[in-house]
């Protein structure tokens, strides 16, 4: 009988680290997400930022160009060209209106 006890106590004593064990790992689980939104929201800012540097990079390297610098000319040669195509498309859709 004595023995059976001591077992019934050893098993409550597992029981009861287990659950602290469960406990700890909710708790870890629960802060881990939040620290995920948090680096998600982070991630999402920095993605926003770098494509608005880049916006801005390709804008500064157009203007170079057109200041004379010799960096992109030839990439802003082919935007200069491709308006000059499209305001010839849109002159043209005028004409032909009339």
């Amino acid at each position: 009988m004595n023995q059976s006890k001591e077992l019934v106590s050893e098993i409550e004593k597992n029981i009861i680290l287990l659950l602290n064990k469960l406990k700890d790992n909710h708790l870890l689980i629960k802060s881990l997400k939040s620290k995920l939104k948090e680096l998600e929201s982070t991630n999402f800012s920095f993605i926003q930022e770098i494509n608005l540097l880049k916006q801005k990079n390709k804008s500064l390297s157009v203007a170079n160009s057109l200041l004379g610098s010799d960096e992109n000319k030839s990439e802003t040669k082919e935007k200069i060209n491709s308006l000059i195509k499209d305001i010839d498309m849109c002159i043209n859709q005028l004409g032909s209106s009339f």
